[in-house]
C-alpha cells in the first residue's frame, strides 16, 4: 500500500527539554526528526506536537520548535496522545486516514498511540530512525511490537521520497536539496 500527501498526517511525540537529554542517541534522533519535520512542512503534511505534562517534562526542545513552527501544539496528560480529547479531535477532524509517528520514548507514547489508532482504524506509519527511548532494548521491543500491532516501519527518508512520489512532483527540488 502506497502512502500520500493528500491523506497523510503527522505527529510528533514528546520531544521535551527534560525528555531528550535522557534519549540514547538523542544527537541522530534530533538530527533525523528535524530532517523529517522540515520534509513535511515541504510536502505540506499537517503536523502535530503534543507534549507530556509539561510542568514536569518542560517544552518541545528548541531544535524540533524551529522546524515545527506551523504545527498544531497540544498537550497531554495520557501517554496515548489518541487517548487526549483535543488530540483525537484534531486528528479525526484532518480526515487522513495515514498517520506518521515519531518520538519519544518509541515503547511508551509513541507504541501506545499507534496501538489506539491502529484499533481506530488508521494506517500507521512509525518513522524507526525518528523515535527513541532511554534504553535501546526498550526502543527495540517498542518497535517490534508497533509493527505486531500493524504500524508499518520506515526511515525519514523511505517516507518522505515516497510521499514525495516523483521528480517532477512539486517540492522535489527543496526535498532533494534538503537530504543532501
Amino acid at each position: 500500500m502506497r502512502l500520500h500527501i493528500h491523506d497523510t498526517l503527522a505527529i510528533g511525540v514528546d520531544y521535551q527539554e527534560r525528555l531528550i537529554p535522557a534519549i540514547q542517541d538523542k544527537e541522530t534522533l534530533i538530527r533525523n526528526s528535524r530532517l523529517l519535520f522540515s520534509g513535511l512542512e515541504i510536502l505540506g503534511v499537517p503536523v502535530v506536537v503534543s507534549r507530556q505534562y509539561p510542568k514536569g517534562l518542560g517544552d518541545t526542545v528548541p531544535e524540533i520548535r524551529e522546524v515545527t513552527v506551523k504545527a498544531t501544539v497540544l498537550d497531554k496528560l495520557s501517554f496515548s496522545c489518541y487517548q487526549d480529547s483535543a488530540i483525537k479531535q484534531t486528528v479525526d477532524a484532518a480526515g487522513r486516514r495515514t498517520v506518521v509517528l515519531s518520538g519519544t520514548e518509541a515503547h511508551v507514547c509513541v507504541l501506545q498511540t499507534a496501538i489506539d489508532l491502529r484499533e481506530a482504524g488508521f494506517r500507521v506509519v512509525l518513522v524507526a530512525d525518528c523515535a527513541g527511548s532511554r534504553r535501546s532494548g526498550d526502543k527495540e521491543y517498542g518497535l517490534r511490537r508497533a509493527a505486531g500491532e500493524g504500524a508499518i516501519l520506515v526511515s525519514y527518508e523511505q517516507l518522505l521520497f515516497e510521499l514525495l512520489a516523483g521528480a517532477s512532483s512539486p517540492g522535489f527540488k527543496a526535498l532533494s536539496a534538503l537530504l543532501k
